[in-house]
């Protein structure tokens, strides 16, 4: 049996896999196995597969597109190391991850996963430094460093932690059942947050040891969608005993309702989005964007698209931005 399992769930991106495969092939440390579950891609991904001659990868295919999230729960299941970590097939790992990862938690018996600090690279697999040391402050990894003392801070209310730079005690994610169906686009946040309330020990390793890519397939609505429908519902399903984070809990979901609202009625989902948004009112109140979500939800379907595409050209790029369009 091998120490370490790493898991790489893909679906058509045939074209960026290798990278992150061979990522993993090149680790100082060995002693691992490499599962690839392909989530029914419809491109060449068996073929790029099968031209790697390597014992230590195995290749999970599911006959139809199930979701991410049971396709990396297929990935999970088929493990058999004392420790796993799950990356998206277009992202990477250093040459020393494993073997520095692996370190942290052969000598803390009491440590449930480590975490690090990780590059952003563009489509073209440059590191971006800029947009890196701007990632690290934003989501305040610049100020972490050891044992995480408040994990749910970190990771319900900071979201500090990322699972693709993360190592896990495989026995942790067995208690916590792992990634959720229902949290499918929002597994990883999820995943971290219920460790959080398990009272699971997270530890902070501040090397940049992880590559994550921003590229505009990232960005399409239907995922933003996806993602925002999965997150109302992880955090619904939260309940805190302290009040002060129950409070912000509420807060934190009405906002999400808010976004999701104008997702919504942007999308054509006019009486949907206007009930999202309702409900996110009585938290947050009629403030700017409700009013602002609920008058374009009255105008007609070219005029409410024309006037979020004027707003988002008047709005400055932020990094991520930046980033998907470097190299093009």
């Amino acid at each position: 049996m091998v120490k370490v399992s790493v898991c790489i769930p893909t679906y058509n991106r045939a074209g960026l896999l290798p990278y992150a495969v061979n990522s993993v092939l090149n680790q100082t440390y060995t002693d691992f196995e490499l599962i690839i579950c392909d989530d029914g891609s419809t491109d060449n991904t068996t073929e790029v597969v099968s031209k790697w001659n390597d014992p230590r990868i195995r290749y999970i295919r599911q006959p139809v597109n199930g979701g991410r999230s049971r396709n990396m729960r297929s990935g999970f299941e088929a493990a058999t190391g004392d420790y796993f970590i799950k990356f998206d097939d277009d992202d990477a790992i250093t040459p020393e991850f494993l073997e520095k990862t692996v370190k942290v938690l052969d000598v803390n018996a009491n440590i449930d996963f480590v975490c690090t600090n990780h590059w952003i690279i563009n489509q073209n697999n440059e590191r971006i430094e800029s947009a890196t040391l701007e990632n690290s402050r934003k989501w305040g990894k610049d100020k972490l460093n050891g044992v995480i003392d408040d994990l749910v801070k970190e990771t319900f209310i900071n979201q500090s932690l990322q699972v693709g730079s993360t190592l896990f005690r495989r026995n942790c994610l067995v208690e916590v059942d792992f990634m959720r169906p229902q949290a499918d686009g929002c597994e990883d946040f999820d995943l971290l947050v219920r460790l959080a309330i398990a009272g699971k020990q997270g530890y902070f390793l501040p090397e940049y040891l992880m590559e994550y890519r921003f590229h505009g397939g990232q960005t399409s609505l239907k995922q933003n969608l996806h993602f925002l429908k999965a997150k109302v519902f992880c955090i619904d399903s939260y309940r805190f005993d302290d009040l002060e984070l129950e409070k912000l809990r509420l807060q934190k979901l009405a906002g999400t309702q808010q976004i999701l609202g104008l997702r919504l009625i942007e999308n054509g989902d006019t009486a949907e989005g206007r009930k999202v948004l309702q409900a996110s009112s009585q938290v947050l109140g009629n403030n700017n964007k409700t009013l602002m979500g609920l008058t374009l939800s009255y105008l007609p379907q070219s005029l409410r698209n024309l006037a979020l595409q004027t707003f988002r050209q008047l709005r400055p790029q932020d990094y991520t931005e930046q980033v998907r369009k470097s190299g093009v």
